[in-house]
């Protein structure tokens, strides 16, 4: 029997736009192993691993007339070698010339008839590298009951054991008039749930995203600054489908070191960071900043991790009541980020305040939870991010800031090491720029997409990243003297 998308599933599947894919993408880079590594390789490597994801074999299925939501179901024409693609950069590839194609690859909706996700191996990258980029559609992952196709090929072992092998038959495709008898069937015995799905055929996709809203109400944790309008920032404006995707690698141990210089989260100093950035790239634009700017930021994942385990956390994260057997939450709060302020240290202050007030009216995911859902899979914590930045109006903030740990140890594909991993989140209308960052192994990884017409000089945003942090790091170490 075909299953029917959930009421947020649908919301991402309905609001794709031309101008805002719906998909996240997830950069991964890898160092070539002595033996080498082949599109064949990857292959093998993703067929021996699509049991453990089985979404990725199935395509959505719309129900006639609109009388109830899409429904999976299994590709009986599911050809690997149509979503694994292989692309290859001039040698020696440049870093940029790979994040041009990275741009131009997110750029590109997804193929709405097979199922939502393609996989590219990037060759011919300098310093003898390649890179794995993964698309997926927002509907197909969840994060939690969905996984991400680029957390199932990785390892911890440059020698994983074998995975047993697995015969997989396509169950037959329901025809649409029995899909459209299940539906008028659940109108009889879901009136709700088919008058919202009803209202989406007739009013589009806002009618089904608003049942989705309201059903995601009980999970999503706001500040009551979702009650006022965004400050004006040139991070909204109209947007096209053409990206612009930067990145920016630091150390995990200088966030660490202003963290235990001044007593706040890492995470606070994530945002601390970004802050500073922003502040900056608004007066190289010749903006007008205040002492009282800001830029309104939501921040879907508030995540509590051990640092001797994974990601941005420490101790000092953890919520004094946390135990194994919480059940996830993802929570989402908005912040404004005190771009007016001149002083790193004060601006660091404010948000780690912010950051305080919001903790003490929610709970986090715990480091244990995190193992149990996704095998601390960052490109699924993300995915469960832009989930929850999707259930507010895009009007109450500026852009998202997504954040997700990684392991703090190197991982494998096919025998292959990670050298590094950035986030591509999606955009939303009016969004000109999404922000994504991920640890893994001892750095802190940043990926920038942007809207190209919006956003030409988001590279300027990379390159004050790297400020932003210095002058923090500078900052912990003057008030030592």
């Amino acid at each position: 029997m075909a299953t029917r998308l959930t009421a947020q599933d649908a919301s991402f599947y309905f609001l794709e736009a031309s101008s805002s894919p719906m998909h996240l993408g997830s950069l991964a880079i890898f160092r070539t192993p002595r033996s080498g590594f082949s599109y064949d390789r990857l292959l093998s490597l993703v067929e021996q691993r699509l049991a453990l994801v089985p979404r990725y074999r199935q395509k959505v299925r719309e129900v006639a007339f609109g009388l109830a939501r899409p429904v999976w179901v299994d590709d009986a024409d599911f050809d690997i070698t149509y979503h694994i693609r292989r692309s290859a950069l001039p040698k020696p590839g440049s870093d940029d010339q790979l994040h041009d194609l990275i741009a131009r690859l997110t750029s590109r909706p997804l193929d709405r008839t097979r199922p939502l996700w393609e996989m590219y191996l990037v060759e011919g990258l300098s310093k003898n590298r390649f890179a794995v980029f993964t698309k997926s559609h927002s509907a197909l992952v969840d994060g939690e009951h969905a996984l991400d196709i680029g957390q199932v090929i990785l390892d911890a072992s440059k020698n994983p054991p074998p995975m047993a092998e697995e015969l997989w038959m396509p169950a037959r495709e329901p025809k649409d008039s029995a899909l459209v008898i299940d539906a008028l069937t659940d109108l009889v015995v879901r009136p709700g749930e088919s008058v919202e799905a009803l209202r989406g055929a007739v009013h589009g996709a806002a009618g089904v995203a608003g049942g989705a809203l309201r059903a995601a109400a009980k999970v999503a944790a706001v500040l009551r600054t979702a009650t006022q309008s965004a400050p004006s920032s040139p991070l909204n404006a109209p947007i096209s489908r053409n990206r612009r995707f930067a990145v920016a690698k630091t150390e995990l141990a200088d966030y660490r070191r202003v963290h235990n210089r001044f007593g706040c989260s890492i995470n606070d100093v994530v945002l601390a960071v970004v802050t500073g950035a922003l502040r900056n790239w608004l007066l190289s634009r010749g903006e007008p900043v205040t002492a009282s700017s800001t830029v309104r930021a939501m921040v879907p994942m508030s995540v509590y991790v051990s640092v001797d385990r994974v990601g941005f956390g420490d101790a000092a994260d953890r919520p004094i009541d946390a135990t194994e057997e919480d059940r996830s939450e993802v929570s989402s709060f908005l912040v404004d980020l005190p771009v007016g302020e001149s002083n790193a240290v004060v601006r660091l202050s404010h948000i780690a305040h912010a950051t305080e007030a919001h903790s003490k009216q929610s709970r986090g995911v715990t480091a244990q939870t995190l193992m149990r859902i996704s095998g601390f899979a960052p490109a699924s914590l993300h995915a469960m991010g832009a989930r929850a930045g999707s259930r507010l109006s895009q009007r109450v903030f500026n852009l998202i800031v997504t954040n997700a740990p990684g392991p703090q140890f190197p991982l494998y594909v096919g025998g292959a090491r990670m050298l590094e991993m950035y986030p591509v989140s999606p955009l939303f209308e009016n969004q000109a720029m999404s922000i994504g960052l991920t640890s893994y192994d001892g750095y802190v990884f940043f990926g920038l997409n942007a809207d190209r017409g919006a956003m030409p000089d988001v590279d300027v945003v990379t390159a004050l990243l790297h400020e932003a942090l210095e002058e923090l790091v500078d900052a912990s170490n003057e008030s030592r003297v």
